[in-house]
């Protein structure tokens, strides 16, 4: 009967993780200045939020890896977007500094402003970087994986678990991703 007990226990909270369901958000975009919300994106395959900001040391290192999996999946139905929640709050954190780096690094999707932390209160974010990957469905956007991009921050190369890459690969298989959460690890989140 214990044993019994601990597997009902273990398969709820696996089970409440996956699939929370989502309510809709707006959020500026600040390079075209046009709003963005799951609404707009019904038919994608999947959301990608990219929880970051400009100074964080660990959100620049996975810069690269994010643009990358953007050519990579983008074409296939999945929307890459980046929230920052700490623009105006500290220096070199502003909108014209923003659409520098996406320029300089060629991100070819929206980054959003999110300064009142509504959004980022709403997922729970804590640390940058932490990805969110929504899916659609009848029913509404639900939570498919959450939490670090991959193992490595510092070295791609060494990277043996891409968190993130096999969340949006089992996706396109039409999967379940597995695991469904991991623990992000960055820069803290400050709050306004």
């Amino acid at each position: 009967m214990k044993k019994l007990i601990t597997f009902v226990l273990c398969f709820l909270l696996i089970w409440s993780s996956f699939g929370q369901r989502v309510e809709d958000f707006a959020l500026t975009d600040v390079q075209s200045g046009q709003s963005f919300s799951l609404t707009d994106h019904a038919e994608s395959k999947a959301v990608v939020l990219v929880f970051t900001s400009l100074n964080c040391p660990f959100s620049k290192l996975y810069e690269d890896r994010i643009v990358q999996m953007h050519a990579d999946f983008g074409a296939d139905g999945f929307v890459f977007t980046m929230i920052n929640p700490h623009l105006g709050l500290e220096e070199g954190e502003n909108v014209e500094a923003a659409k520098a780096r996406a320029k300089e690094k060629k991100f070819f999707f929206p980054i959003l402003d999110d300064k009142s932390q509504v959004v980022t209160r709403q997922f729970g974010i804590t640390k940058l970087p932490e990805v969110v990957v929504i899916t659609p469905s009848p029913t509404g956007w639900a939570i498919a994986y959450r939490g670090a991009i991959d193992n490595n921050p510092q070295v791609a190369a060494n990277a043996n678990m891409k968190y993130l890459e096999n969340a949006l690969a089992a996706i396109q298989n039409r999967r379940n991703p597995s695991p469904t959460s991991t623990r992000p690890v960055g820069c803290n989140v400050k709050s306004r």
